[in-house]
């Protein structure tokens, strides 16, 4: 079988909504051809924003009961997805909602039971790509970029502008990835302080003044200048940058300007310096913050060139790369990479269940 038809889910940390692309995934003269042939993002209600922003603080308990509900809760939206489009999928491959990540201590944790998921679906279900990357000593993260290599290859950086903002390239002939920096989790919270799902386009950001000590701050933790392999989880977020940004007491314009450009120079602090002309491709929400994309281009210099590919790409790289993580579990293949996440060895990642 070298034709796939598959159900990428993606719930990122920004909790924006759950992405569901329906890809078509071919192997054909020895590479992989995509086609994202249907994809919608359903914007959570506000009953499950609260229990999946709250989930970190909840008892062993509720915390099991939210994992299954969840589960239940996509495998309910993805039946009603296939039936408004009139799909035939083989299976479905789902990251889930990640609420725990310090793989430092062994602990990595998305919820959105695969068996729950199944059984409401219908469908067969690959999930859990993290586990045993973590077993075997490595970060669990990040995973997508197996994807780049494998989809993406046209490109000299692959960035993905989530919750957290992650970079993966090729260097001395090894796929290299890592979390850079918050994002959107960083971005989102601020807008909501203001009212405001998002700041559309980066408007508010821009009309904000750079605080030069919130900047100082912002760019002060070491984890900026670790060597990789490293990741970020929510928990890093709250106890770093979010609380530097309560703590301060500039305007939320300026937070969101200032913030804006941390990000910015976090991202170019990881570009290799080139005299050749480099391409970047750009995905996730925040490649729709046209001040954060311009601050990028400004910080990043001539040589390098930020591409925001259409929107479709732009929304459900992260879906459709899942998806492709699934098919390669499907075919035991790797999808999990030892020079990304430090790992002992590359491994072939996932747990399924049929539904």
């Amino acid at each position: 079988m070298n034709t796939y038809h598959v159900i990428g889910l993606m719930s990122g940390t920004s909790l924006d909504g759950l992405d569901i692309a329906y890809c078509r995934l071919t192997y054909k003269n020895k590479n992989w051809i995509y086609n994202i042939l249907n994809a919608e993002t359903l914007a959570y209600n506000a009953h499950w924003i609260d229990s999946l922003r709250g989930a970190e603080t909840a008892g062993a308990q509720e915390l099991i009961a939210l994992d299954h509900a969840f589960g239940r809760y996509m495998g309910e939206q993805v039946q009603q997805f296939i039936l408004r489009h009139n799909l035939s999928p083989d299976f479905i491959s789902s990251h889930g909602h990640t609420i725990f990540h310090q793989p430092e201590k062994h602990i990595s944790l998305q919820i959105g039971s695969g068996a729950y998921l199944a059984a409401h679906a219908k469908l067969p279900v690959v999930c859990d790509f993290r586990t045993l990357d973590i077993a075997l000593g490595g970060q669990g993260a990040p995973l997508v970029p197996i994807g780049d290599e494998l989809l993406f290859s046209d490109y000299d950086y692959c960035l993905n502008l989530g919750g957290i903002s992650n970079i993966s390239f090729n260097h001395n002939g090894q796929r290299i990835a890592y979390d850079i920096s918050a994002c959107n989790m960083l971005l989102n919270v601020l807008a909501n302080e203001a009212g405001l799902a998002y700041d559309e386009d980066g408007n508010l950001a821009r009309s904000g003044k750079l605080d030069t000590k919130l900047l100082e701050q912002l760019n002060a933790p070491l984890y900026f200048t670790q060597p990789y392999p490293k990741s970020l989880g929510k928990e890093w977020v709250l106890e770093n940058s979010l609380k530097t940004l309560t703590e301060s007491t500039a305007t939320i314009p300026d937070k969101l300007h200032t913030t804006c450009h941390h990000i910015a120079q976090q991202i170019a602090g990881s570009l290799h310096p080139s005299n050749q002309k480099q391409r970047l491709l750009a995905t996730g929400g925040g490649a729709y913050n046209t001040y954060l994309i311009e601050l990028l281009q400004h910080y990043a210099g001539t040589n390098y060139s930020i591409e925001v590919p259409a929107p479709e790409i732009v929304s459900f790289k992260e879906a459709l790369v899942f998806a492709f993580l699934g098919v390669l579990r499907w075919r035991t293949e790797n999808n999990s990479l030892k020079t990304v996440t430090g790992a002992s060895h590359d491994s072939v990642g996932g747990a399924i269940y049929w539904g």
